[in-house]
C-alpha cells in the first residue's frame, strides 16, 4: 500500500466516530432544545445546514441512506423553526464546544491540524455536497475547536466521496446502507419491507465502491510526507479517544 492508501485507511474509522460525536451529547441536545429544535431535528437541520435553504429531496440526496419521507418529515418542521445555514452554524458550533472541552492540551494537535488542513484543502469537492457546503464554515482559530471542525470536515469528505462512488458502482444507496450498517437499518426510517435482497453481486457492488472512495480519495492524501501521515493518524486517533471518553 502507498502511504496515501495507509493513511486512509487508518484514519478513517476514527474520523468517522470523531466527526460524529458531537451529535447527541446531552449539551448538543440542550442546544437544540433552546432553539426549539429535538436532537434528531437539530441532526438533520443541523447537519444539512450548510446545504442552504432547499427542498428535502436536495438533503436526501446529500445525506444519500436515510428513508426519503422521514428525512422530509425531519427537515421540513425543523426549517419551520430555524433558517437552515444557521442551524449548520450552531451545530458546528456544538462541535467546536466539545473540541474544546476534551482537546485542550492533547499533544500534536497543531500537527494534526497542519495535516488536516492539507487534505482538507487539497481535496477536490466536485460531485461531493455535504463536503462542499461544509468547506464553506470558517475555522476555528483554536487548536481544539479547530481540530473538531477539521474531523467532521474529514467525516463528510470519506461519507461524500464514498455515496458517490455507491452509485457509480450501481448500487443503491439503501442496499449499500442495509449491507453495511444491518443494526441500523429501522433506524434510518426503513421498515422491514424495505429491506433489499443482497447476494455476491451487491457485495460486490460495495467492494468496488470501497476501492473507489480511496480512489477519489487518494490525491489529497498524496500531499503529506510521512511526517504529515504520521500527525493526520495518530491525531485522529487521539482525538477521537478523547472526545468520545465517558464523561
Amino acid at each position: 500500500m502507498t502511504v496515501a492508501e495507509t493513511t486512509m485507511s487508518e484514519i478513517a474509522p476514527h474520523a468517522a466516530k470523531a466527526g460524529a460525536a458531537f451529535y447527541f451529547t446531552p449539551e448538543t441536545v440542550a442546544r437544540g432544545r433552546e432553539l426549539g429544535l429535538d436532537g434528531f431535528r437539530f441532526y438533520f437541520l443541523g447537519r444539512g445546514g450548510v446545504l442552504g435553504d432547499v427542498e428535502a429531496p436536495v438533503v436526501a440526496s446529500a445525506f444519500g441512506y436515510f428513508e426519503p419521507s422521514l428525512l422530509a418529515r425531519m427537515w421540513d418542521s425543523a426549517r419551520a423553526v430555524l433558517a437552515p445555514r444557521q442551524a449548520g452554524r450552531e451545530h458546528l458550533a456544538c462541535a467546536h464546544a466539545l473540541g474544546r472541552a476534551r482537546l485542550a492540551g492533547l499533544a500534536g494537535l497543531e500537527a494534526f491540524c497542519d495535516a488536516g488542513e492539507r487534505v482538507v484543502g487539497a481535496a477536490d469537492p466536485a460531485g461531493l455536497a455535504l463536503f462542499a457546503g461544509m468547506l464553506a464554515e470558517p475555522l476555528p482559530e483554536d487548536a481544539p475547536g479547530r481540530a473538531m471542525h477539521l474531523v467532521v470536515q474529514l467525516r463528510e469528505l470519506r461519507g461524500s466521496a464514498h455515496l458517490l462512488a455507491v452509485r457509480a458502482s450501481g448500487l443503491a444507496p439503501r442496499t449499500a446502507h442495509f449491507l453495511r450498517r444491518p443494526d441500523d437499518f429501522a433506524l434510518f426510517g426503513w421498515s422491514a419491507s424495505d429491506a433489499p435482497t443482497v447476494g455476491d453481486r451487491e457485495r460486490g457492488q460495495l467492494d468496488a465502491a470501497d476501492a473507489l472512495t480511496d480512489e477519489l480519495l487518494a490525491p489529497a492524501f498524496a500531499t503529506l510526507d510521512a511526517a504529515g501521515s504520521d500527525a493526520l493518524v495518530k491525531g485522529a486517533r487521539d482525538v477521537a479517544a478523547a472526545v468520545t471518553a465517558p464523561g
